[in-house]
This record gives C-alpha cells, sequence and structure tokens, in this order.
C-alpha cells in the first residue's frame, strides 16, 4: 500500500517566504524532502518570525 506524500509548497503571508519540501530549509534546520506537515508545530519563519497558521498553501 502506497502513501501520497504532501509536497506542497507553502508561502509565508506576511513577508513571502516560500517553504519548498523538496529543498527544504536546511540552514534552519528543516531538511530537504520534509514535508510541510512534518514541519514542528513550534517551527518560526527565519524571516520574519511568525509561525506556520501564517503560511498559506500555494497554487501552483
Amino acid at each position: 500500500m502506497s502513501t501520497a506524500i504532501d509536497i506542497a509548497v507553502y508561502i509565508c503571508m506576511v513577508c513571502g517566504l516560500v517553504y519548498d519540501p523538496v529543498v527544504g530549509l536546511p540552514e534552519h534546520g528543516i531538511a530537504a524532502g520534509t514535508p510541510w506537515d512534518a514541519v514542528p508545530s513550534d517551527w518560526r519563519c527565519p524571516e520574519c518570525n511568525v509561525g506556520k497558521q501564517d503560511f498559506e498553501r500555494m497554487v501552483l
């Protein structure tokens, strides 16, 4: 049985930082290949310091 992995891209609605799970943010502790749901709930945007709730899924 295979499970779909969420590879959606998310954008910070405050500063515009884009989170791409394929790339991750290794310089900020998030390894490449980390889906958004696996990013810790207390993670903060490295650019403007808002939480995950201020990110929205991008429609590509």
